[in-house]
């Protein structure tokens, strides 16, 4: 298999092998469950050369967002060394919480990073983290992964794209984008406090020159996407620091772990709820710049609050007002299982949209959606991330603002 490229992914892995689990790998009953055995793929991932206590970080990837993470060590080396016969290699690991998890089906995917630590992610059976992994790796085009398969990561000099950095962040992994001199000045004014999510959304935007919300639609959020995360990381490393140099000590001097626990859970919780509201904040300006008609969190029955719904509330309520006309968008910035919670959002809309920034989702998981009537929307640039047969179904930015102006 050549090599493979995609964007700056050689600054974060060299190479990768893949594998569906088997009862006999993953059954304690039937297998020690503490070793691989040394394929002439993983030869090719390790060398040949015994190594011990190779650090890893052991990661499993569910679609409902209940990432499991832990560090620990691997160990590689052949079983037959010093003796005249066929070298045997195997790849040997001590139980964590995530190989305890492993179940036949899963996919493995042990990852080699520049600084030869390793990355061992479990992603289950059909999953869209399975078909995102596949795609960053560039292995979706694979029919079988009953045995280990090797790629290889060529350098290529060109910008990670939005779906390579998704990804990249659900591993944990920051890229450096390397504008965070010239933004520094940006985000002065702030201090050491975080300000409204539409004020940060506002700065992003008026701070990207050259863009065209009428006419690039697609490209025009997922820069404004991308210069806000940008802006808010700057801004959190500043008051992480800030936080960080304070200490986590108690009055009477102890280190205050409860409040470095609560801390570090209300940095990430900032994060999650941010990344939705920059998307809607986001989505609100674009609208607006093409003049459609419509109610942000507008409550319908039951006391649901669709994102958007076009053209406004009022229309909704009235019985008299054509159905047809009519349309509702779910905004989620990650999909995954949670799509379903726009199905009941409004019910006098039968076929229901919903735009996410997720890229790659499963096959089983789109098809379910076309049997629920409800279209999935995109930015332009994440549909080469989906398979060919999902592609022709899927709608753009732009294509969703055209149908609403023409129900409008």
């Amino acid at each position: 298999m050549t090599g493979f490229r995609r964007g700056h992914l050689s600054d974060y892995f060299t190479g990768v092998v893949a594998k569906t689990l088997t009862v006999v790998e993953t059954d304690k009953a039937r297998s020690n469950q503490h070793e691989f055995q040394g394929t002439r793929p993983l030869r090719r991932l390790l060398g040949d050369e015994r190594r011990r206590q190779i650090p890893a970080r052991f990661i499993r990837l569910g679609d409902e967002q209940d990432t499991i993470s832990e560090d620990g060590f691997l160990s590689w080396s052949n079983v037959r060394e010093g003796r005249p016969r066929a070298p045997e290699y195997h790849l040997y690991y001590s139980d964590n919480a995530v190989t305890g998890l492993m179940r036949a089906g899963d996919m493995l995917f042990l990852a080699a990073r520049p600084d030869n630590s390793l990355v061992v992610i479990i992603a289950p059976s059909a999953s869209t983290t399975r078909s995102q992994l596949l795609w960053l790796f560039g292995m979706d085009d694979e029919p079988e992964f009953d045995h280990f398969r090797f790629q290889e990561i060529e350098h290529q000099p060109a910008k990670v794209s939005f779906a390579v950095r998704y990804i990249l962040d659900d591993l944990g992994i920051e890229v450096d984008t390397g504008e965070a001199d010239e933004l520094e000045e940006l985000i002065d004014k702030f201090g050491t406090g975080f300000p409204r999510t539409r004020d940060f959304s506002s700065l992003a935007r008026t701070s990207l020159k050259d863009l065209s919300p009428i006419e690039s639609p697609d490209e025009t959020l997922i820069a404004w996407l991308e210069r806000e995360e940008l802006l808010f990381r700057l801004l959190e490393k500043k008051v992480v620091a800030e936080r960080l140099k304070a200490g986590f000590l108690t009055e009477g001097g102890h280190a205050d772990v409860d409040g470095f626990l609560t801390f570090s859970l209300s940095v990430q919780n900032r994060r999650k709820a941010r990344a939705g509201h920059s998307l809607e904040n986001h989505l609100e300006a674009l609208f607006q710049f093409h003049r459609l008609a419509f109610a942000r969190g507008g409550e319908t029955e039951n006391r649901n609050k669709p994102d958007f719904l076009f053209p406004g509330v009022d229309q909704y309520r009235d019985a008299n007002f054509d159905p047809a006309r009519l349309t509702m968008l779910g905004a989620k910035s990650t999909c995954k299982d949670r799509w379903r919670q726009v199905l009941s959002e409004a019910a006098r809309i039968e076929g229901k949209h919903l735009l996410t920034l997720e890229p790659s989702i499963s096959e089983n998981q789109t098809s379910e959606m076309r049997a629920k009537q409800l279209q999935l929307v995109l930015p332009k640039a994440l549909h080469e991330t989906y398979r060919p047969a999902q592609r022709s179904w899927l709608m753009s930015v732009a294509d969703f603002i055209s149908l609403v102006r023409a129900r409008q």
